[in-house]
């Protein structure tokens, strides 16, 4: 799920509108709306958001130290006119990068999934990236080398799952990430189909199961040689 931060209405309105034609769910806030959200929301709420996107307002820097504090998604500024004092305090306030505006979803989507990808590979390498590679910017994932086209919210979810890798993501954030913090319309059960769906996708390109869960801990992607061993303990469990 993407978070926009944006004090004018109609600028936030039209964001919103671009990113939900690329099936990405989004939710919008002023600056001060925002500021009272995350002090407040639950982990499972935050830890859903991938990257917020700051637009204009006077308390950027500070919106970034709070996002932070809470969560690891991508924080972008983005700025109508660019300055390099005012870029470089940005910077130094915890934002991962500032971009001008406007600018073309795909743009955006690609620089959230590249601060995502050097996070992954400055904590545990990219071991996963031979089996599993996803992109956020309108191209197919890689399955086992080779693209693969999969419906809207099994994408998105794939997609989650692999900007959070090696962490866990519970249910509660994948329904956030498919269907916005504030929908409550749709019953939650339905993303146990979506992964039900996706895994067997999945299986059959790789050869293994590829999603690995635990009752009351969540999702999370897994390579093979993982697979392989939990596989065998799970036969020697049953033998």
């Amino acid at each position: 799920m993407i978070v926009v931060v944006e004090d004018r209405a109609l600028v936030a309105d039209a964001y919103r509108t671009t990113f939900r034609r690329e099936g990405i769910s989004v939710s919008g806030f002023s600056s001060g709306e925002f500021q009272g959200w995350v002090g407040a929301a639950a982990d499972d709420d935050v830890n859903a958001i991938e990257a917020v996107l700051i637009g204009e307002c006077g308390c950027a820097g500070s919106l970034a130290g709070m996002i932070k504090q809470r969560c690891a998604a991508a924080v972008i500024a983005l700025k109508e006119e660019k300055s390099l004092m005012s870029t470089l305090d940005l910077f130094a306030e915890g934002v991962d990068d500032v971009v001008e505006s406007p600018c073309h979803v795909r743009e955006i989507l690609a620089r959230i999934e590249a601060i995502s990808r050097r996070a992954r590979l400055s904590n545990v390498g990219d071991a996963l990236s031979q089996d599993v590679k996803t992109f956020r910017d309108g191209r197919d994932p890689l399955v086992g080398g080779l693209p693969m086209e999969l419906p809207r919210r099994e994408l998105r979810i794939l997609e989650f799952l692999a900007s959070k890798w090696p962490r866990r993501v519970t249910k509660a954030q994948i329904f956030s990430t498919v269907y916005g913090l504030f929908d409550e319309a749709i019953d939650d059960s339905v993303v146990e189909s979506h992964i039900s769906k996706l895994r067997r996708r999945l299986r059959l390109r790789l050869g293994y199961d590829p999603i690995e869960s635990q009752r009351h801990l969540g999702y999370r992607l897994i390579g093979r040689a993982t697979a392989t061993i939990e596989t065998a303990a799970k036969k020697s469990k049953t033998a």
